[in-house]
Protein backbone atom coordinates (compact mmCIF):
# COMPACT_ATOMS: atom_id res chain seq x y z
CA UNK A 1 0.00 0.00 0.00
CA UNK A 2 1.25 3.45 -0.95
CA UNK A 3 0.27 6.25 1.46
CA UNK A 4 0.62 10.03 1.08
CA UNK A 5 0.77 12.12 4.24
CA UNK A 6 0.21 15.85 4.55
CA UNK A 7 -1.13 18.43 7.01
CA UNK A 8 -1.71 22.15 7.49
CA UNK A 9 0.51 22.68 10.55
CA UNK A 10 3.76 22.40 8.62
CA UNK A 11 6.45 19.87 7.81
CA UNK A 12 7.93 19.82 11.34
CA UNK A 13 4.63 19.57 13.25
CA UNK A 14 4.35 16.98 16.00
CA UNK A 15 1.03 15.79 14.61
CA UNK A 16 2.69 14.86 11.31
CA UNK A 17 5.25 12.75 13.19
CA UNK A 18 2.40 10.90 14.89
CA UNK A 19 0.61 10.43 11.57
CA UNK A 20 3.74 8.84 10.13
CA UNK A 21 3.92 6.47 13.11
CA UNK A 22 0.33 5.47 12.40
CA UNK A 23 0.87 5.08 8.66
CA UNK A 24 3.94 2.87 9.09
CA UNK A 25 1.77 0.29 10.82
CA UNK A 26 0.19 -0.32 7.41
CA UNK A 27 2.98 0.25 4.90
CA UNK A 28 6.65 1.08 4.35
CA UNK A 29 5.81 3.00 1.17
CA UNK A 30 5.14 6.34 2.85
CA UNK A 31 5.39 9.67 1.04
CA UNK A 32 5.23 13.00 2.87
CA UNK A 33 4.48 16.33 1.19
CA UNK A 34 3.63 19.00 3.75
CA UNK A 35 3.63 22.80 3.84
CA UNK A 36 6.90 24.54 4.63
CA UNK A 37 5.08 26.68 7.23
CA UNK A 38 1.80 26.68 9.15
CA UNK A 39 -1.15 26.95 6.75
CA UNK A 40 -3.99 26.68 9.26
CA UNK A 41 -7.27 28.24 8.20
CA UNK A 42 -6.46 28.43 4.50
CA UNK A 43 -9.18 25.90 3.66
CA UNK A 44 -9.29 24.52 0.11
CA UNK A 45 -7.11 27.23 -1.38
CA UNK A 46 -4.64 27.01 -4.25
CA UNK A 47 -1.47 29.04 -4.79
CA UNK A 48 -2.07 30.76 -8.13
CA UNK A 49 -0.12 34.01 -7.98
CA UNK A 50 3.38 32.86 -7.07
CA UNK A 51 5.58 29.83 -7.80
CA UNK A 52 5.53 26.72 -5.65
CA UNK A 53 8.96 26.05 -4.15
CA UNK A 54 9.65 22.40 -3.34
CA UNK A 55 12.38 21.29 -0.93
CA UNK A 56 13.46 17.67 -0.58
CA UNK A 57 14.22 16.87 3.05
CA UNK A 58 14.94 13.16 2.66
CA UNK A 59 13.80 10.19 0.62
CA UNK A 60 10.03 10.51 -0.06
CA UNK A 61 9.81 13.53 2.29
CA UNK A 62 9.22 17.03 0.91
CA UNK A 63 8.33 20.50 2.13
CA UNK A 64 6.34 22.74 -0.19
CA UNK A 65 5.90 26.48 0.07
CA UNK A 66 2.19 26.22 -0.57
CA UNK A 67 -1.15 25.17 0.84
CA UNK A 68 -2.28 21.69 1.90
CA UNK A 69 -4.22 21.43 -1.37
CA UNK A 70 -1.06 22.30 -3.30
CA UNK A 71 0.77 19.57 -1.38
CA UNK A 72 -1.68 16.87 -2.40
CA UNK A 73 -1.55 17.88 -6.04
CA UNK A 74 2.25 18.05 -5.95
CA UNK A 75 2.50 14.60 -4.43
CA UNK A 76 -0.02 12.88 -6.67
CA UNK A 77 0.62 14.65 -9.96
CA UNK A 78 4.36 15.37 -9.82
CA UNK A 79 6.35 13.38 -7.26
CA UNK A 80 4.77 9.94 -7.20
CA UNK A 81 5.04 7.64 -10.20
CA UNK A 82 1.72 6.04 -9.25
CA UNK A 83 -1.12 7.60 -7.22
CA UNK A 84 -1.32 6.62 -3.55
CA UNK A 85 -3.90 4.16 -2.31
CA UNK A 86 -4.59 6.33 0.73
CA UNK A 87 -4.15 9.96 1.77
CA UNK A 88 -3.93 10.82 5.47
CA UNK A 89 -4.04 14.47 6.55
CA UNK A 90 -3.09 15.61 10.07
CA UNK A 91 -2.88 14.94 12.85
CA UNK A 92 -4.07 18.50 13.27
CA UNK A 93 -3.34 20.45 16.43
CA UNK A 94 -6.92 21.27 17.34
CA UNK A 95 -10.33 19.90 16.46
CA UNK A 96 -11.94 20.31 13.05
CA UNK A 97 -15.66 19.93 13.64
CA UNK A 98 -18.93 21.67 12.84
CA UNK A 99 -18.78 24.61 10.44
CA UNK A 100 -15.06 24.93 11.10
CA UNK A 101 -14.32 22.21 8.56
CA UNK A 102 -14.94 24.83 5.88
CA UNK A 103 -11.88 26.74 7.12
CA UNK A 104 -9.67 23.72 7.74
CA UNK A 105 -6.58 23.08 5.66
CA UNK A 106 -6.43 19.60 7.18
CA UNK A 107 -9.88 18.70 5.87
CA UNK A 108 -9.14 20.48 2.58
CA UNK A 109 -6.18 18.19 1.89
CA UNK A 110 -8.48 15.19 2.31
CA UNK A 111 -11.00 16.97 0.13
CA UNK A 112 -8.47 17.32 -2.67
CA UNK A 113 -7.53 13.67 -2.37
CA UNK A 114 -11.20 12.73 -2.59
CA UNK A 115 -11.62 14.82 -5.74
CA UNK A 116 -8.67 12.89 -7.20
CA UNK A 117 -10.51 9.66 -6.52
CA UNK A 118 -8.25 8.56 -3.64
CA UNK A 119 -9.50 7.31 -0.27
CA UNK A 120 -8.76 10.23 2.07
CA UNK A 121 -8.97 10.67 5.83
CA UNK A 122 -8.48 13.82 7.92
CA UNK A 123 -7.43 13.42 11.56
CA UNK A 124 -7.48 16.08 14.28
CA UNK A 125 -6.75 16.16 18.03
CA UNK A 126 -8.73 18.51 20.28
CA UNK A 127 -6.88 20.46 22.98
CA UNK A 128 -7.45 22.99 25.73
CA UNK A 129 -5.54 25.82 27.38
CA UNK A 130 -3.87 25.64 30.79
CA UNK A 131 -2.02 28.55 32.41
CA UNK A 132 -2.00 30.34 29.07
CA UNK A 133 -0.40 27.39 27.25
CA UNK A 134 -1.88 24.99 24.72
CA UNK A 135 -2.27 21.54 26.29
CA UNK A 136 -2.67 18.78 23.72
CA UNK A 137 -2.73 15.08 24.52
CA UNK A 138 -1.19 13.54 21.41
CA UNK A 139 -1.24 10.12 23.01
CA UNK A 140 -4.98 9.84 22.45
CA UNK A 141 -4.62 10.03 18.67
CA UNK A 142 -1.49 7.86 18.79
CA UNK A 143 -3.30 5.07 20.62
CA UNK A 144 -6.67 5.13 18.85
CA UNK A 145 -5.92 6.20 15.25
CA UNK A 146 -4.40 2.91 14.02
CA UNK A 147 -7.46 0.79 14.79
CA UNK A 148 -9.81 3.35 13.23
CA UNK A 149 -7.75 3.63 10.05
CA UNK A 150 -7.52 -0.17 9.87
CA UNK A 151 -11.30 -0.49 10.02
CA UNK A 152 -11.83 2.27 7.45
CA UNK A 153 -9.45 0.56 5.04
CA UNK A 154 -11.92 -2.35 4.87
CA UNK A 155 -14.77 -0.05 3.83
CA UNK A 156 -15.69 1.01 0.32
CA UNK A 157 -16.06 4.77 0.73
CA UNK A 158 -18.55 6.35 -1.71
CA UNK A 159 -17.36 8.72 -4.42
CA UNK A 160 -16.78 12.34 -3.39
CA UNK A 161 -16.79 11.38 0.29
CA UNK A 162 -13.98 11.89 2.79
CA UNK A 163 -13.69 10.76 6.39
CA UNK A 164 -13.17 13.39 9.10
CA UNK A 165 -11.89 11.97 12.42
CA UNK A 166 -11.63 14.01 15.61
CA UNK A 167 -10.13 12.81 18.89
CA UNK A 168 -11.46 14.40 22.09
CA UNK A 169 -9.34 16.24 24.62
CA UNK A 170 -8.86 13.45 27.14
CA UNK A 171 -6.51 10.64 28.10
CA UNK A 172 -6.56 7.56 25.83
CA UNK A 173 -8.17 5.42 28.52
CA UNK A 174 -10.91 8.02 29.05
CA UNK A 175 -12.31 7.53 25.55
CA UNK A 176 -15.93 6.44 25.93
CA UNK A 177 -16.36 5.08 22.42
CA UNK A 178 -16.41 5.83 18.71
CA UNK A 179 -19.42 7.57 17.19
CA UNK A 180 -20.31 7.95 13.53
CA UNK A 181 -21.45 11.56 13.61
CA UNK A 182 -23.02 14.28 11.52
CA UNK A 183 -21.57 17.76 11.13
CA UNK A 184 -22.58 20.05 13.96
CA UNK A 185 -23.02 23.82 13.84
CA UNK A 186 -21.55 26.80 15.68
CA UNK A 187 -22.86 30.34 15.97
CA UNK A 188 -20.68 32.57 13.83
CA UNK A 189 -18.41 34.36 16.29
CA UNK A 190 -15.47 35.63 14.29
CA UNK A 191 -14.74 39.31 14.81
CA UNK A 192 -11.99 41.85 14.35
CA UNK A 193 -10.03 43.06 17.36
CA UNK A 194 -8.57 46.49 16.68
CA UNK A 195 -5.19 47.37 18.18
CA UNK A 196 -2.56 50.06 17.63
CA UNK A 197 1.13 49.76 16.94
CA UNK A 198 3.93 51.87 18.46
CA UNK A 199 3.11 54.77 16.13
CA UNK A 200 -0.62 54.55 16.86
CA UNK A 201 -1.48 53.10 13.46
CA UNK A 202 -4.34 50.57 13.67
CA UNK A 203 -3.99 46.87 12.96
CA UNK A 204 -6.32 43.95 13.49
CA UNK A 205 -6.39 40.39 14.83
CA UNK A 206 -9.11 37.97 13.79
CA UNK A 207 -10.63 36.53 16.97
CA UNK A 208 -13.11 33.83 18.01
CA UNK A 209 -15.93 34.55 20.44
CA UNK A 210 -18.81 32.25 19.60
CA UNK A 211 -21.44 30.20 21.38
CA UNK A 212 -22.43 26.60 20.68
CA UNK A 213 -26.16 26.38 19.90
CA UNK A 214 -28.25 23.33 20.73
CA UNK A 215 -27.07 20.44 18.58
CA UNK A 216 -29.04 17.79 16.75
CA UNK A 217 -28.49 14.22 17.91
CA UNK A 218 -25.26 12.61 16.80
CA UNK A 219 -23.24 15.74 16.09
CA UNK A 220 -19.44 15.78 16.07
CA UNK A 221 -19.49 18.64 18.60
CA UNK A 222 -21.43 16.64 21.20
CA UNK A 223 -19.32 13.53 20.62
CA UNK A 224 -16.12 15.34 21.59
CA UNK A 225 -17.71 16.88 24.67
CA UNK A 226 -18.68 13.39 25.80
CA UNK A 227 -15.18 11.98 25.15
CA UNK A 228 -16.17 9.98 22.10
CA UNK A 229 -14.10 9.84 18.95
CA UNK A 230 -16.04 11.49 16.13
CA UNK A 231 -15.98 9.90 12.66
CA UNK A 232 -17.90 11.96 10.10
CA UNK A 233 -18.37 11.02 6.44
CA UNK A 234 -18.28 14.33 4.54
CA UNK A 235 -19.90 14.43 1.11
CA UNK A 236 -18.55 16.96 -1.40
CA UNK A 237 -21.78 17.29 -3.37
CA UNK A 238 -23.16 20.31 -1.53
CA UNK A 239 -26.40 20.55 -3.50
CA UNK A 240 -29.43 21.10 -1.27
CA UNK A 241 -31.66 18.63 -3.11
CA UNK A 242 -35.02 19.51 -1.57
CA UNK A 243 -34.54 23.22 -2.19
CA UNK A 244 -33.24 22.51 -5.70
CA UNK A 245 -36.53 20.80 -6.50
CA UNK A 246 -38.48 23.67 -4.98
CA UNK A 247 -36.55 26.19 -7.06
CA UNK A 248 -37.03 24.12 -10.17
CA UNK A 249 -40.79 24.30 -9.71
CA UNK A 250 -40.78 27.96 -8.69
CA UNK A 251 -38.33 29.80 -10.91
CA UNK A 252 -36.66 27.26 -13.18
CA UNK A 253 -37.53 26.82 -16.87
CA UNK A 254 -37.33 23.04 -16.55
CA UNK A 255 -39.58 21.38 -13.99
CA UNK A 256 -39.40 17.84 -12.65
Amino acid sequence: MRILLTNDDGIFARGLEILEEVARQFSDDIWIVAPETDQSGLAHSLTLNEPLRLRKISEKRYALKGTPTDCVIMGVRELMAEPPDLILSGVNSGQNIGDDITYSGTVAAAMEGTLLGIKSIALSQAYDWSDGLRKINWQTATVHAPDLVRKLLTKEIPAKTLININFPNCEPEEISGVEITNQGSFDHGLYMEKRHDGRSFPYYWLRFGREVPEQRNGSDIVALVENRISVTPVHLDWTHEEFRVELAHGIGDKTE
